[in-house]
């Protein structure tokens, strides 16, 4: 028992209750799949969107709570960094890659989903940044969620792909609050501690 243990101050790692430390194929592949959809699903409701709604025409539904309002973004939220529309591919790239990254430890399907849903998120956006006018690097978001009012007067006006990278954020937060480590364990408390 080292200093630290005696003292009751360590902590340790243990597999998490059905999880499998020893093989990466399942979270490597649901993280794929989850991201997969979440990139298939915004994609189909952004052509629905362009397709469907009219700008300056919102739809009122669910009695005004969620309003379908057709928005082309060249900034982040609320329009932030609108004169910086290159920047936000780059960044993207960039996590998409600090993604690859953390597949190379990744055992655990709870941080596979986690994952898969802010990259799902990421390429969606940046799909719409590559691809949509103006041009490469520079093309605007499409946007049609509006809460509580039909232009974003409460809440930014947001898309699918926005959804799924602040719900993979809040379960990485919550993963990690929660002890659960991306190779399948989970930290917990010594004996010492449990006892003491």
């Amino acid at each position: 028992m080292n200093a630290d243990e005696a003292a009751g101050g360590s902590t340790a790692t243990e597999p998490a209750p059905g999880s499998s430390p020893g093989f990466a194929g399942r979270a490597v592949l649901v993280l794929a799949i989850t991201a997969l959809v979440a990139v298939v699903v915004d994609q189909v409701v952004k052509h629905l969107s362009t397709n469907g709604l009219t700008e300056g025409e919102p739809v009122r539904i669910l009695g005004g709570l969620i309003y379908l309002s057709l928005l082309r973004n060249s900034g982040a939220a609320f329009s932030l960094g609108s004169g910086y529309t290159w920047v936000f591919p780059l960044v993207t790239l960039v996590v998409i890659g600090w993604i690859g990254w953390m597949t190379r430890k990744l055992r655990s399907v709870p941080w596979a989903i986690a994952l898969g849903l802010v990259l799902g998120g990421a390429l969606g956006n940046l799909g719409d940044r590559l691809f949509r006018a103006p041009g490469p690097f520079q093309g605007h978001v499409v946007d049609m969620v509006s809460l509580f009012g039909p232009y974003g007067e409460h809440f930014a006006v947001f898309n699918i792909a926005d959804s799924c990278l602040s719900v993979g954020v809040v379960l990485a937060v919550l993963l990690e609050l929660t002890g659960r480590q991306r190779d399948g364990s989970r930290i917990t408390k010594t004996k010492a501690e449990k006892t003491a």
